[in-house]
């Protein structure tokens, strides 16, 4: 009997993937332990193993296939002495990837679905409007046709009538240009008054969600509905860091000699995640996790650090923060954000944290406010320094000035207590001589 290979869980939290790229195809032989496919989750692209041993015989699931279900039957491995007839009287038991199923729902089922269910729902968070499509494209009127003589399906006009809205000025994406539920939504998206809403296939490209994208969508979507945020911007003035950090490069391009690679290259964002993992070890009250019936606080530092990726955006994870050089920090941050941007982070170097940093500095931008990744209280939002003019001791100076902004939960963490941390993480920041100890 053929064995089924399945689409592995490649992390606990992972309830579909996409199946990037097969690295074998029908016929090959196939030993335990040998590299099959690649499949990319919601943060990065992982190889897959073969458990069995055998003849890749069938692949069910073609390349770039989004959406499918974890334990989904992707391929049919041919046991020894077994002939690929036998794969003509095999039926596999699996369910349709999700992104088919929703697209060959019918307009019937797209209303049935506006209808509550007899069981008690789960709670869902609200859908945005769909992307616009191709096809068909509405022709370009300058009279407008009457709402009688558009079809329409009767939630799409009772919609319509309660939001004032004329049918004929609609595109309709359903049967026969039928008027839906979803047209009449994104009309109303898209500002609702008047002209044609679908614009022609030539002037726009629809790029599908990656396996990425969606995740942070869903997640951020959720952090921001669920997770009350409460917002602390401190100025640090960074001079003395600046010059700490020219001291400390300086001396790693003396110490490697001339044509050599120095040691190590420290980063303004290796000294403010040094800064931030001391004054978490000091402040370790922020270091948690809210939960409906318990409170967790993490022991270990362990840092998020926000790395921009092609796909969005990638948390790899910098363990034990507080106990490692400023060398050491920046040779791992560096490694972390490499692989990262390479999408070969493992699950365990990105899942976890107990505190999240984002540097935006390196743009430009001077001041923003992050949005916390859960289960994770607080993520700190660093800006770019900028000269500024300030009175010390009654007398005019120029300083270097960065904004530092603390979003944090504020069921388990206080705005007295993200206060307290900002001032520990300043001292540190306007002293730096202490990181390095």
């Amino acid at each position: 009997m053929p064995i089924e290979i399945l689409m592995p869980a490649l992390s606990p939290t992972m309830t579909e993937g996409t199946l990037a790229k097969w690295l074998k195809k029908e016929g090959d032989s196939i030993s335990s332990g040998e590299l099959i496919a690649e499949i990319e989750t919601d943060k990065a692209t992982m190889e897959v193993e073969a458990v069995d041993e055998g003849t890749l015989g069938k692949i069910l699931v073609k390349e770039g296939t989004q959406g499918v279900p974890v334990n989904q039957a992707i391929a049919l491995l041919l046991e020894e002495g077994e002939d690929k007839k036998v794969l003509d009287s095999y039926k596999v038991k699996a369910t349709p990837a999700a992104s088919e199923s929703k697209e060959n729902a019918s307009p019937k089922a797209e209303q049935q679905n506006t209808v509550a269910p007899a069981s008690k729902p789960a709670p869902v968070a609200p859908q945005p409007s769909r992307a616009p499509t191709a096809a068909p494209v509405a022709p370009v009127v300058t009279a407008s046709v009457s709402s009688d003589r558009v079809k329409a399906s009767p939630l799409a006009r009772r919609m319509a009538e309660d939001a004032g809205v004329n049918l004929g000025q609609v595109a309709g994406t359903g049967p026969h240009g039928r008027v839906v539920k979803a047209d009449i939504e994104e009309f109303l998206q898209r500002g609702g008054s008047g002209g044609v809403v679908r614009r022609h296939a030539e002037e726009f490209v629809q790029v599908p969600h990656s396996t990425m994208r969606k995740a942070i969508a869903r997640r951020l979507t959720e952090s921001k509905q669920t997770v009350p945020h409460f917002y602390l911007t401190m100025d640090c003035r960074i001079d003395a860091l600046l010059e700490l950090r020219k001291q400390l490069n300086d001396h790693a391009v003396a110490q490697a000699g001339e044509g050599n690679k120095p040691a190590w290259k420290l980063s303004v964002n290796d000294l403010v995640i040094r800064a931030a993992a001391l004054a978490i070890r000091d402040v370790p009250e922020v270091n948690v996790s809210w939960y409906d019936d318990a409170m967790v606080q993490y022991r270990n530092v362990d840092i998020s650090v926000a790395v921009a990726t092609e796909g969005g955006l990638i948390t790899p994870i910098v363990q034990n923060a507080d106990q490692k050089t400023l060398p050491q920090l920046s040779t791992e941050i560096k490694s972390l954000a490499a692989r990262a941007r390479a999408g070969q982070l493992k699950p365990h170097e990105y899942e976890g944290g107990g505190f999240s940093i984002s540097n935006l500095g390196m743009y430009g931008i001077k001041h923003f406010e992050a949005i916390i990744n859960p289960p994770q209280s607080c993520i700190l939002a660093i800006g770019a320094g900028e000269e500024r003019a300030i009175v010390r001791h009654g007398e005019v100076e120029a300083a270097t000035i960065m904004h530092a902004t603390l979003s944090v939960d504020h069921r388990a963490v206080d705005g007295a207590l993200g206060a307290e941390f900002l001032q520990v993480f300043k001292r540190y920041i306007e002293a730096p001589a202490v990181l390095l100890l």
